[in-house]
């Protein structure tokens, strides 16, 4: 499954979430390690849904890019 991760940049770190994956996040120091990161926390996350009897949501968000003038 490929899932859409969101990399947000802070101050100091990177920040990565996964929308379709409620709680399923990762920080690095920097975005490469993010990446990894939240790799890493998406299989746990889906194991762990799966020792519970919980349902693997599918994956339903997609990433577009639209340019506007302001």
């Amino acid at each position: 499954m490929r899932y859409t991760v969101i990399v947000e940049e802070g101050d100091s770190s990177f920040g990565a979430y996964v929308p379709n994956l409620t709680g399923c996040v990762a920080a690095g120091e920097t975005r490469e390690e993010a990446l990894l990161l939240i790799a890493e926390a998406i299989t746990f996350h889906i194991e762990g849904l799966r020792e519970s009897g919980e349902d693997v949501p599918a994956p339903h968000t997609f990433v577009e890019t639209v340019e506007v003038t302001a």
